[in-house]
């Protein structure tokens, strides 16, 4: 397992096999790069690193669509692999069991040095100045340019017993304040509201173009208590090393490209968004007054490189960033509930609304369990799985005879064998933390709402010798007659 320690050391790795595309010519932050990075999603095209940008100081950057989808055969998931030390040829399956099985391992601290690069420029008080970066106006209608789009935020309680790394969005307001969005059930939330109740401003640190694990780290679902660095430690099998920031009590990454620091107040707000988010639009609704970070230092790398995702329909990295992890997570859970399970996935192409359980093809043998008892207790176990459970509302529960991460196969497994009437399970009143297009305004407000298992299990109803098998390429011929005609494919006539 290759640990890339920088967002540098990634690009490198990303050039290397044709995933980055270098952009010399001079592009516009308000909307330009939007756009273009938005195309670059659609084809699947490599990430684009502008590196000349209308009224920005020469040699600072902007790499787009870090977490993005390639289009090149065998290389799907390769950024998502790279930033993890895996192979670029890994499946999507490799990378959710990878995070899964650290999950067991004892968690190892971050090493603390004495500085980094992340200090070569240093910002403080009245000096500081949030436009000198080349952030985005990215899509048009959003209620401003953001800044925090693809980096961790980093704060701890005020007891100290908890530090967490999180991906929440947050957009200028000016020189030295951010708009950002915290909602009250996510772990930030929860930290924001016990300094609230200690009746003080939250310290923070916003480390923007971190070493590539982290953001996927941050988008997993760890329990409440759980230090997302430890965790990365531990899925290396070795410690990240961190820095101490200038003005507030905490650690941030040696190697990061930009670092704000400042507090979180708990009575100035700023009308913040709307933004095109990860459900794939822009909701004009969605506009609301937001805690303001009030800046009070800022370090950053010579020639500086501002990492961006441009959310908006899949897939996108609030797909890949949070999808990945959310299975992972999901795996772990269930296995820690012994339950015979396979494989987890979110549906990528669904923009993470639709989620996937593979079970072991005897699992009725072994339970003992309807398919409709065993499918109501995978749906008790994700669902009350604390944060993961808020991101996960529709459920689909298979057989392991596909490949999951597959959205036709998924497609096709969901209708060919959800009976309509009787396979819906629901779980009423559920937390919810994001917002679907489809809520219901109370909904939204109460952060609850109807959950769904759709029961697509087959092996309690037919005898073993009798299980349907597919009839395709995969399961009706056998291995050699599959290897020769692929042995032969182009002798066939085909390209």
């Amino acid at each position: 397992m290759k640990h890339l320690r920088s967002l540098r050391e990634f690009i490198v790795e990303l050039d290397k096999i044709g995933e980055v595309q270098s952009i010399e010519k001079k592009v516009d932050w308000n909307l330009e790069i939007g756009a273009v990075s938005r195309r670059s999603y659609e084809l699947r095209a490599p990430a684009p690193l502008f590196s000349s940008i209308t009224g920005i100081d020469k040699g600072l950057r902007v790499l787009a669509a870090p977490g993005g989808l390639s289009a090149q055969p065998g290389l799907t998931f390769s950024r998502i692999a790279l930033a993890l030390g895996l192979p670029a040829t890994a499946r999507g399956a490799d990378i959710v069991t990878a995070l899964a099985d650290a999950r067991t391992r004892q968690p190892i601290p971050p090493k603390i040095v004495e500085t980094g690069p992340c200090k070569d420029n240093v910002m403080l008080g009245a000096d500081v100045d949030l436009l000198k970066f080349p952030t985005p106006l990215i899509h048009d209608g959003d209620g401003g340019r953001y800044i925090q789009t693809w980096g961790m935020n980093i704060a701890r309680t005020p007891d100290g017993s908890w530090t967490n790394w999180s991906i929440n969005r947050m957009m200028l307001v000016d020189r030295n304040r951010l708009a950002c969005l915290i909602p009250p059930l996510q772990h930030l939330g929860i930290i924001k509201a016990r300094w609230e109740q200690a009746g003080t401003p939250m310290p923070i640190a916003v480390a923007l173009g971190v070493e590539p694990g982290l953001p996927y780290v941050g988008g997993m679902p760890l329990p409440e208590g759980a230090d997302e660095s430890h965790f990365l430690g531990a899925y290396f099998g070795e410690p990240l090393e961190l820095v101490r920031a200038e003005t507030v009590d905490l650690l941030v990454p040696a190697t990061a490209e930009i670092v704000i620091e400042g507090y979180v107040s708990h009575t100035d707000t700023f009308e913040e968004g709307p933004m095109g988010e990860y459900p794939g639009y822009l909701d004009r609704a969605s506009s609301a007054p937001q805690p303001v970070l009030h800046v009070t230092a800022v370090t950053y790398r010579d020639d500086a490189i501002l990492p961006v995702a441009v959310a908006g329909a899949p897939v996108e990295e609030d797909h890949t960033g949070w999808g990945l992890p959310h299975a992972a997570e999901m795996l772990h859970v269930l296995r820690s509930a012994e339950l015979p399970v396979a494989a987890c996935w979110g549906v990528l192409e669904s923009a993470c609304h639709l989620w996937v359980v593979a079970v072991d093809r005897d699992w009725h043998a072994r339970t003992g369990l309807s398919s409709r008892e065993f499918a109501q207790r995978i749906g008790e176990v994700v669902f009350g799985a604390g944060k993961l459970a808020f991101g996960v509302p529709k459920l689909l529960v298979v057989e392991n005879d596909i490949d999951i991460s597959d959205p036709l196969q998924v497609i096709w497994a969901f209708t060919s064998r959800a009976h309509p009437e009787h396979s819906e399970i629901h779980f009423d009143n559920e937390p919810q933390n994001i917002l679907p297009i489809y809520l219901e305004a109370y909904e939204r407000l109460s952060y609850h709402s109807t959950k769904v298992v759709y029961n697509c299990l087959l092996a309690d109803r037919f005898a073993a010798d009798e299980q349907p098998v597919p009839a395709d390429f995969a399961h009706n011929w056998t291995p050699q007659m599959q290897q020769h005609v692929l042995d032969n494919w182009r002798a066939y006539g085909y390209r």
